[in-house]
C-alpha cells in the first residue's frame, strides 16, 4: 500500500498542537503549584501544613492514575469544556490533568535542589518572599526546571499517542487505524521513526538549553 504522505503531514500537525497547547496548560496549572508544594513545607517561605497536605494529595491522587483510564474518566469534562470527547482538542483537556500534576512534581524537585543558603542570604538583604521566589529560586533552579521541562514534554508525546486509542487524532490515531487495523506495517514504522526523532530532538535541546543557563 502507497504511504499517503498528506495524511503523515496533517497526523504530525496535530500531535504538534496537541503537545505544545498541552504543555503551555500543564506548565499554568504546574508552575505554581510546584512553587507551593516548596513555599508552604515545613520550614520554608510561606510553612503552612493544611495547604502542603492538600495540594500533595491531589498531585500524588492525579499521578497515580494511568493516563489511558484518565482519558476515559474524564470524558464528561472533557465535554463540558471543549464540547466533544473526539479529536485534538478533547484529547488536550486529558493530557493537560495528566501532566499539570506531574510537571508540578518536576518543579517541586528542582527548586527543592536550590541552595538553603542562598534564601537565607536574600532574607538576609531583605527581601520579601516573592522576590526570593522570583529572583533568587526560580533563577538558581533553571537549568534543572528546563531538563524537568524536557521530560514532561517527552512525556506528552507519548500521551499524544496514546490520546489515538479514543480517537484523539495526530500520529497515535494513523498508527492505530492504519497501521494496526488495516496491517499497513509501512506506516507504522514511519509512525515510530517520527516519534523517535521527535522524542531525541526534544531531548537534545532540552540539554543544550540547560546547559547555557547553568549557574556556574
Amino acid at each position: 500500500m502507497l504511504v499517503d504522505w498528506n495524511q503523515i503531514v496533517t497526523a504530525l500537525g496535530e500531535t504538534v498542537a496537541m503537545v505544545v497547547f498541552s504543555l503551555l496548560f500543564a506548565i499554568i496549572i504546574g508552575l505554581p503549584l510546584g512553587i507551593l508544594l516548596v513555599v508552604t513545607r515545613q520550614g520554608h517561605l510561606w510553612e503552612n501544613a493544611l495547604v502542603f497536605k492538600i495540594l500533595n494529595a491531589v498531585v500524588n491522587v492525579f499521578r497515580s492514575i494511568p493516563f489511558i483510564i484518565l482519558m476515559v474518566a474524564v470524558i464528561p469534562f472533557t465535554r463540558l469544556i471543549v464540547g466533544t470527547s473526539i479529536g485534538t482538542a478533547a484529547a488536550v483537556v486529558p493530557m493537560v490533568l495528566f501532566s499539570g500534576p506531574y510537571i508540578a512534581r518536576l518543579i517541586e524537585n528542582s527548586l527543592l535542589e536550590v541552595d538553603t543558603g542562598v534564601m537565607e542570604a536574600a532574607q538576609a538583604m531583605g527581601a520579601t518572599p516573592w522576590q526570593i521566589i522570583s529572583r533568587f529560586l526560580i533563577p538558581e533552579a533553571l537549568s534543572s526546571l528546563l531538563l524537568g521541562i524536557t521530560i514532561a514534554t517527552i512525556g506528552l508525546v507519548g500521551a499524544s499517542a496514546m490520546a489515538g486509542a479514543i480517537g484523539g487524532g495526530g500520529l497515535g490515531d494513523l498508527a492505530i487505524t492504519y497501521g494496526y487495523q488495516r496491517f499497513d506495517t509501512v506506516v507504522m514504522v514511519i509512525t515510530v521513526a517520527i516519534l523517535v526523532v521527535m522524542v531525541q530532538g526534544l531531548q537534545t535541546a532540552g540539554n543544550v538549553l540547560s546547559k547555557k543557563v547553568r549557574r556556574r
